[in-house]
């Protein structure tokens, strides 16, 4: 590895760390930087999970403020986040490229998700059907996006904030928040199994933790400055970006 790819790779951390903590899809930038710079496809996958795990605690800590009396919504999702982290990181190193076709649909279920939730919350509380705590549309839809996030990640966040949207009644920038918590239990979960899989690339690692963990405080910074419409087309549109790509691809 180059000086030159170090600093690609430090710069991609940082980059992805900041716009996983706003929106999500920041593996988008940091795994086909890992390829570029030689790496095989399987350990850039695993190394840049390993990587952005700090930058997903760091955008999670940003958002402390937020997060202030949503203990027990973590805790309750943190058995679906946790199996379903395990189970994606497992198929990940046993079946690669099974999820090809699958994950740009989800993805785009997502932000179809995200775009109605406004007029769905409004149609719950003129019904008396406010919720403050996951119900089991939620729980499931943890589950399966953990499967996914174990396995790949990219857009993981645009998932997970819309069901969030969906299914609590809450103000958009606490669900980012929240949000910001399970992913990084996720990331965290699918990071243990793959130290030992053999297939991490340190220097990569190394270089993606300390991007990621600046990146992520910058994503906080800049993240709950957005009005929570701006915030939400902002997901839509990266979520499709990311559909189109991989669909592409």
């Amino acid at each position: 590895m180059t000086p030159l790819d170090a600093v690609a790779i430090a710069a991609a951390g940082l980059a992805a760390g900041a716009v996983n903590t706003i929106v999500g899809s920041g593996s988008l930038i940091t795994f086909p930087t890992l390829l570029a710079v030689g790496l095989p496809p399987v350990s850039a996958n695993v190394s840049n999970t390993i990587g952005l795990v700090s930058g997903s605690v760091s955008g999670a800590i940003g958002y402390r403020k937020e997060l202030v009396g949503q203990r027990r919504r973590v805790f309750v999702m943190l058995p679906a986040a946790v199996f379903g982290g395990l189970l994606g990181a497992v198929l990940l190193l046993v079946y690669p490229g099974v999820f090809d076709t699958v994950v740009p649909l989800l993805i785009l279920a997502a932000v179809v998700l995200l775009l109605v939730q406004p007029y769905v919350a409004r149609w719950q509380q003129q019904r008396g059907k406010v919720r403050d705590h996951p119900g089991a549309v939620l729980h499931a839809g943890t589950f399966l996006t953990a499967i996914y996030g174990g396995y790949f990640g990219a857009a993981q966040s645009v998932i997970y904030l819309a069901l969030l949207g969906i299914t609590l009644d809450d103000d958009l920038q606490r669900l980012n928040g929240l949000k910001n918590v399970i992913t990084a239990i996720v990331n965290g979960v699918a990071a243990v199994v793959f130290l030992f899989s053999g297939k991490v690339v340190w220097l990569a690692v190394l270089l993606l933790l300390v991007g990621s963990t600046v990146g992520g405080q910058i994503g906080a910074v800049l993240g709950r400055r957005i009005p929570p419409n701006v915030l939400r087309i902002v997901v839509a549109v990266v979520g499709t970006a990311v559909a189109i790509k991989l669909l592409v691809d």
